[in-house]
This record gives C-alpha cells, sequence and structure tokens, in this order.
C-alpha cells in the first residue's frame, strides 16, 4: 500500500481536547520525525515524557502554563500564527513536561526525533526566533528559525515560514535526500499549514523527482499536514491568501544543506526585490539587530 503524503486533521469541539493531526516515524516509513498537534480544553493538563526522543513544544495559539525540570514558566499568549512571534519549550530525553491549558482554545505543535546526545532544557521566547526575508519578488517570504542547526539540540530543526497570497516559496526547488555533504544532507520534513482566510484558502504543493518522476501536485489547506520523504517539494500561496507552514527537519546529521533543482537554480542568484507584503508578521524586535539569545528554564 502506498503511504500517505497528506494527512487531513479531524475536528474537535472547541472544549474538546486531542490530537488534530499527528504521524509517527513508523506510519511516515522514515527514522527521524514525529510530528502532532494537540488541542487543549480550558485548564487540561497534558504531561510530556520520552526517554529517547527529544522534543520541541511550539506554541500555536493560546496560552499555557509550563512545569518542566523544576521550573514553571508560561507559553504565550499567542492568538494565532499570524498574529506574532511563536514560543516554545526545547525538551531533551528523560526530562518530564506537564502542560496546563490556560485559554479557551490552545493549540501545541509537539515535534520529536529520537536523540542519544542530551541537551539542557530551553524556553524559547518570541525575542529568540529568527528574522529572514529570503527570495524577491513573487517568491519573497519570512522565516522564523525556533531550532536553527546552531542550536543546542541533537537532531530537531525546526522554522516557521510566512508566504503572502500569490507567491512562492521553497524556491527555487530543492530537495535534501541524499547524505552528500557539504553540499545536501538527508532530512525528514513535515510540512504544517495554516492559511488567512480559511476555510476557503487553499494553496499548492509539488512533490517530484530529480526527473520530473514521480510527479504529484497537491492542494493543501488549513490544518493538513504534508510529508516530504524525497525530491524536491515547491510551494505557491493562493491570491489573497497568506499562507503559514511550520517546518520540521531532522537527520543523521545537523545540517539545512540541499540542492536546487539545477533547472531553477539561476533565480537564486539574480532575485528582484522584495514584495513589500513581507514581513508579514513582525518580529518582536528590530529585524537590524536581532537580540542575543537568552534561553532559560
Amino acid at each position: 500500500m502506498a503511504r500517505k503524503v497528506k494527512l487531513t486533521p479531524r475536528a474537535l469541539g472547541a472544549r474538546e481536547s486531542g490530537v488534530t493531526v499527528g504521524v509517527t516515524a513508523r506510519q511516515a516509513g522514515w527514522k527521524f520525525v514525529r510530528f502532532a498537534v494537540h488541542q487543549l480544553a480550558p485548564d487540561v493538563r497534558w504531561r510530556v515524557v520520552s526517554h529517547r526522543e527529544e522534543t520541541c513544544l511550539v506554541l500555536l495559539e493560546g496560552r499555557c502554563d509550563v512545569e518542566c525540570d523544576g521550573s514553571r514558566n508560561t507559553l504565550g499568549p499567542r492568538a494565532d500564527v499570524f498574529s506574532a512571534y511563536p514560543h516554545a519549550l526545547y525538551v531533551p530525553p528523560g526530562v518530564r513536561v506537564t502542560i496546563t491549558a490556560a485559554s479557551p482554545a490552545t493549540r501545541i505543535a509537539e515535534c520529536a526525533a529520537p536523540a542519544t546526545r542530551r541537551f539542557a532544557p530551553r524556553l524559547i521566547r518570541p525575542e529568540d526566533c529568527g528574522f529572514e526575508i529570503r527570495g524577491g519578488g513573487n517568491a519573497t517570504r519570512q522565516i522564523v528559525d525556533i531550532l536553527p542547526p546552531a542550536f543546542p539540540a541533537h537532531r530537531l530543526m525546526i522554522c516557521e515560514v510566512y508566504t503572502p497570497g500569490g507567491n512562492w516559496s521553497s524556491y527555487p526547488p530543492h530537495k535534501h535526500d541524499r547524505d552528500n555533504p557539504p553540499r545536501e544532507v538527508d532530512l525528514d520534513e513535515t510540512y504544517y499549514y495554516r492559511f488567512r482566510g480559511a476555510p476557503d484558502a487553499f494553496g499548492v504543493q509539488r512533490l517530484y523527482g530529480p526527473k520530473d518522476d514521480p510527479d504529484l501536485t497537491l492542494t493543501v489547506r488549513d490544518g493538513e499536514l504534508v510529508l516530504v520523504r524525497d525530491g524536491y517539494h515547491p510551494f505557491v500561496a493562493a491570491h489573497g491568501f497568506d499562507a503559514y507552514y511550520l517546518n520540521v527537519l531532522a537527520g543523521s546529521r545537523r545540517s539545512m544543506a540541499a540542492s536546487d533543482d539545477p533547472r531553477y537554480a539561476p533565480f537564486r542568484a539574480a532575485w528582484p526585490l522584495p514584495d513589500p507584503r513581507v514581513p508579514v508578521v513582525l518580529p518582536p524586535y528590530s529585524p537590524a539587530a536581532p537580540p542575543v539569545p537568552s534561553w532559560s528554564v
């Protein structure tokens, strides 16, 4: 049986708790990334502990209190992914976390990968996250790094990407399915989508091999999850609808090295001026002077 490429979320009532969409590494047919989006009703407690995985909890919406390794903190508030920069918590293997929802609608992305190295828990505030405007013209997008390659973790790398309506992301098309450093490394990757203007909003993601075989074009909508096992994977947001996706990557090497499709790679050297609609979400600091990270739990 062919493995699924796109997963559709299940609907939960406003006061229900549960997983809206998720995949294990076994279900995905790869080695590293596990991903799930949890909805928590007010005052519901969720306990997270893994002895073999590192985890990053990314607040998508709402507010929650977290107890981790003897410390207590708050993640949020974040009205939604288009309203503010993310709050997140990095947790190494063997550390128990208790999360208590503190708002009527709290949604958290659980991003995990197997880990044998142990780093300290880290609280990641909006001001700790990165800011980059990438591309140009109608291929302009905003990158918000949460766990970049320099972050002290074993495998996980995470970022948020904002794409204005009508623009392209992951462009020129690139891939990371071969262990050929420093040019390219083999990574598992998930795309979790949200759209401004849902439920009518949509985008299109193409998944294709080096010789256009296989070649799959997906319509993606709010809350859906796409699994990128191999090949090139560009995305375009429909006109009139800004798109967000949460990228989770992990592999045997801590690098985001990727190879462009050589047919489109020359565009990277001659981008037009950036789209003035970017940044879609303003960073909580001057982009000219990003802060020195000060993570602590």
